[in-house]
């Protein structure tokens, strides 16, 4: 049995039948623009209690100022970190996985195969920094928002490019399954 010829750099498809491996195509987070204020709050906490340090008024010492800059950098800086890094994109040749939280995990997926509808959203700052929101859709589920996405129109052109491949392989070996279909 031989191999389809590739278009446009494509990867080549396997035989009719034949197990499809699922592949890694990408794995993202959202835009790391929102940790933006946490950073600015961590240099100016950080300049601040160098400059304070050791020069405070009479009722204050030292510990207080470094447990109130490590208050201020856990709630305005750790956390909104811990959130942003606990939610993830994973596409893959199959499907498309969301993942979120930090104790308890919650995992969506959509596949490719059942073909999804794909909106995107981009509001004038997220048009500024080539970021987005994809909606998919595949009308049974509840959509899938994948929220402030980097690089949002490759990303776009990607998944769109997936669902095509995915679908031309399973109507190709439901033709060749011989299911009554396909021609004698």
């Amino acid at each position: 049995m031989t191999q389809p010829v590739t278009l446009g750099g494509r990867p080549m498809m396997p035989p009719p039948g034949a197990p499809i491996e699922e592949r890694l195509i990408a794995r993202f987070r959202g835009h790391a623009r929102r940790l933006f204020w946490s950073a600015l709050v961590l240099v100016a906490v950080f300049g601040a209690t160098a400059f304070f340090y050791d020069n405070l008024p009479s009722p204050f010492e030292n510990w207080m100022l470094l447990a109130a800059a490590g208050a201020v950098v856990l709630l305005l800086v750790v956390i909104p970190f811990v959130v942003w890094m606990s939610k993830s994109v994973t596409v893959t040749t199959r499907r498309v996985i969301l993942r979120r939280g930090v104790g308890a995990r919650q995992r969506r997926e959509m596949s490719h195969a059942r073909g999804y509808t794909i909106s995107v959203r981009r509001g004038p700052l997220q048009r500024l920094w080539g970021a987005g929101t994809i909606t998919l859709s595949n009308g049974v589920d509840a959509p899938l928002r994948l929220v402030d996405i980097p690089h949002v129109t490759l990303v776009h052109e990607t998944l769109a490019d997936q669902i095509e491949v995915s679908q031309i392989l399973a109507h190709r070996d439901a033709q060749s399954s011989g299911d009554g279909f396909g021609v004698d």
